[in-house]
């Protein structure tokens, strides 16, 4: 098979989506390093990685209006470049206020990437969940390397180097894609910001049931994977008694059965349906989130990642089915609208683990996130059982 243009932009935007995620992922293995350097505690740490979450959700929004006026190019490149920066400045926080202020800076340039690229992507693929899901293994494929890596660093060298790490990534890949991908075209270049922040039209677009309802669902499991990735090295540790570099080991293994399940996932949405696919996801991430705690040994550990790595996977059939639910004209900045939404409210996830945790302890805080994924399951089966069409 020939080697299509498009598909150098769909390598290239994985690549892109790699460092964005990258660099938010070689926090959560150094967390206890960083609490040890400032003497600070989990919730605040918490406070910190859900402030970097926050501002990623943020930045969805506003990322396709600025998509819409100057192309979807211009605003990846901005993502990558600024994230790589963001690293190399969080690296060298002085005092812990600095840290947690970086970390949002961080993710308010990371933010940018993702909505932006599968609007460009919607372009030209058919099979939106395949597209969707092969993008999407950028963010697994820097949940295989971060964690080790950055473990490794911080274990021998201190967790700055080990949150540097990003830059060294960050450059050769915002230089070949600025070199690969050529200029876009923007949708509604001379239309004003003002316009494109009128309230009405954006109320009228989050109200509709068929929007609605997957919003609910995305909000619930962005929240739970959200407290899963900030802190499942850290549970390892405190927990389960696992050294620092086993447990970046198995975050890292965490990561790889997302890499799969984001391709399987995205081609079972494309093929049997959006619902089915996100409903499967939900169940396992609910056994996989229980089992962390309840199975025992390296067996049981083994089953919790397989099952909590699938369930964390569900964005590459929920993403498409925003995008089915949206004209082509309201994509760019109504998909924007949506992750901004879900992303912001689930970013909280990071400060509510981490405040569970320290107030009842690891098992009662990865209990919660279990029961969050099964109303999830429920609320998509209740939905298909009653027939609403939505």
């Amino acid at each position: 098979m020939n080697w299509r243009y498009r598909h150098t932009v769909l390598t290239l935007c994985m690549l892109a989506f790699f460092v964005t995620y990258f660099a938010r992922l070689a926090i959560s293995p150094v967390v206890p390093f960083v609490t040890a350097d400032f003497g600070v505690s989990n919730t605040a740490v918490g406070v910190a990685l859900s402030g970097m979450w926050l501002a990623y959700g943020l930045s969805q929004f506003p990322s396709g209006i600025l998509a819409d006026r100057f192309g979807e190019r211009r605003v990846i490149l901005v993502a990558v470049g600024g994230t790589t920066v963001a690293s190399l400045l969080l690296a060298l926080a002085p005092v812990f206020p600095a840290f947690v202020l970086i970390a949002f800076l961080l993710g308010l340039v990371a933010g940018l990437h993702y909505a932006v690229a599968t609007t460009l992507l919607s372009r030209t693929f058919d099979d939106l969940g395949t597209a969707v899901g092969l993008h999407s293994i950028g963010g697994p494929l820097a949940g295989l390397v971060a964690p080790i890596a950055a473990a490794w660093v911080g274990v021998r060298y201190g967790w700055r180097p080990g949150v540097a790490l990003a830059a060294l990534v960050g450059v050769p890949i915002f230089v070949i894609f600025a070199w690969r991908v050529r200029p876009t075209e923007p949708r509604r270049p001379d239309q004003s910001m003002r316009d494109r922040l009128r309230l009405g039209p954006l109320v009228e677009l989050l109200s509709r049931p068929s929007v609605l309802l997957p919003l609910a669902i995305a909000t619930i499991g962005t929240y739970v994977a959200q407290g899963v990735i900030s802190f499942l090295p850290t549970f390892l540790v405190d927990f389960r008694g696992y050294s620092p570099s086993f447990a970046g080991g198995v975050f890292s293994a965490f990561f790889v059965v997302r890499a799969a399940a984001q391709v399987g996932i995205g081609r079972l949405s494309d093929r049997a349906g959006r619902d089915g696919a996100i409903g499967m996801a939900m169940l396992s991430g609910a056994l996989g989130a229980a089992g962390f705690v309840a199975l025992p040994g390296y067996v049981g550990l083994a089953v919790a990642v397989l099952l909590a790595g699938f369930g964390s996977s569900f964005f590459s059939a929920i993403d498409p089915r925003f995008m089915d639910a949206m004209s082509e004209a309201e994509r760019g900045a109504g998909f924007g609208l949506v992750r901004t939404v879900y992303t912001v409210i689930g970013s909280a996830g990071s400060v509510g683990v981490g405040l569970t945790a320290d107030l009842f302890g690891w098992a009662v805080s990865f209990g919660v996130l279990a029961g969050l994924f099964g109303v999830a399951f429920l609320v998509i089966a209740g939905n298909a059982l009653l027939g609403t069409g939505y």
